[in-house]
């Protein structure tokens, strides 16, 4: 009976194009991918406490922050939305379009810098860049404290949350505790890190047989390891450029490192819940993962992929979406600034 069940299974991965049987791809999926650990994550030099989790998390959804007292942290990586913001690329001041497609904030403490170019070395840097950013909140950081410091509020959360700063509302402790915050946004305890902890019904067979497929065809050179991908930076088009229209004229890290190996190269972008994350690529022209994935098949890997193929694989990361974080939306303190914004035309 066990021989004529395993000569089964053997079959259905044939036919799938895919050497499979037994738990034979769990033990290789073990070792190119872990699981996201359950809890928050220790921040070098920030250590996490209470009282900045929860002052975090007022200023991610402060959008006094912002010149117009309208774009919060939360505009464009919105947490009920899989951590970002459902654009081709971000909205900011004034309407104004920006150049890149917003990244998720889920799981963005695990990525090796931030930004797709990666530009900030961790989220304490990234959370300065938005505020000043003439595209997204168009303040600066003399705007945004005098702001919080208007709000009595503001000033205690901040005293209790640096109790060892002479001054503790500063520009550099704002963005120390989103910091915190935004490390408690990750979202353990997808099927697929049940099925790395060894949970082999985690995955249908399906599922498997696009995990297979995943790593087969080297779609884990670049998406593996703890995030499914953040960990370093490559080319967008390694064997074909991809169209004018999804590379938006973008050169990608060169703009940072002014290095020429470095045109049109990207950080490689985290691949759990991508189902939530539509559209894809740094200029958001991809809404469908299956176009995505059979994109990326042949401008990276030379592949031409079938459609059964691009399902299955498309199955997989599906089951890569996780447990995602319970927010509650926070009472904000009240103004005591009454100066008029600017219109939002």
């Amino acid at each position: 009976m066990k021989k004529i069940i395993a000569a089964g299974v053997l079959a259905l991965g044939m036919a799938a194009g895919v050497a499979f049987a037994g738990n034979s791809v769990m033990k290789e999926a073990q070792q190119h991918f872990k699981p996201i650990p359950f809890g928050i994550p220790e921040l070098p030099g920030n250590p996490v406490t209470m009282e900045k989790i929860e002052l975090g998390k007022m200023l991610y959804f402060e959008p006094r922050l912002s010149k117009s007292a309208l774009v919060s942290c939360n505009f464009c990586h919105n947490v009920g939305m899989g951590g970002d913001d459902y654009q081709e690329t971000a909205t900011g001041h004034g309407w104004q379009r920006g150049p890149r497609n917003s990244p998720t904030v889920f799981n963005a403490v695990y990525n090796v810098a931030q930004f797709w170019d990666g530009r900030a070395k961790d989220l304490k840097e990234q959370a300065k860049g938005p505020v000043q950013a003439s595209v997204e909140m168009s303040n600066t950081p003399e705007g945004a404290i005098k702001t919080l410091k208007s709000m009595p509020e503001y000033v205690e959360m901040f005293k209790k949350a640096f109790p060892d700063a002479k001054d503790p509302l500063t520009f550099d402790n704002m963005a120390a505790a989103i910091e915190v915050f935004e490390a408690t946004l990750t979202t353990p305890d997808s099927r697929f890190d049940r099925f790395l902890r060894g949970e082999e019904a985690a995955l249908t067979r399906d599922e498997q047989k696009g995990l297979a497929l995943f790593m087969e065809k080297g779609c884990v050179d670049c998406h593996g390891g703890l995030n499914m991908g953040g960990e370093g930076y490559y080319p967008f088009g390694v064997v074909e450029r991809p169209a004018k229209d999804i590379m938006a004229g973008d050169k990608g890290r060169m703009k940072v490192t002014m290095v020429q190996s470095d045109e049109y190269v990207f950080k490689a972008p985290s691949l759990r819940n991508i189902e939530l994350t539509p559209p894809y690529f740094h200029s958001g022209k991809v809404w469908k993962l299956e176009d995505a994935v059979k994109l990326m098949g042949s401008v990276q890997l030379g592949d031409t992929l079938s459609k059964k193929e691009v399902g299955l694989i498309v199955d997989f990361l599906k089951t890569t979406t996780g447990r995602q974080p319970h927010v509650v939306y926070p009472i904000l303190p009240a103004s005591t600034n009454t100066t008029p914004r600017p219109v939002l035309n």
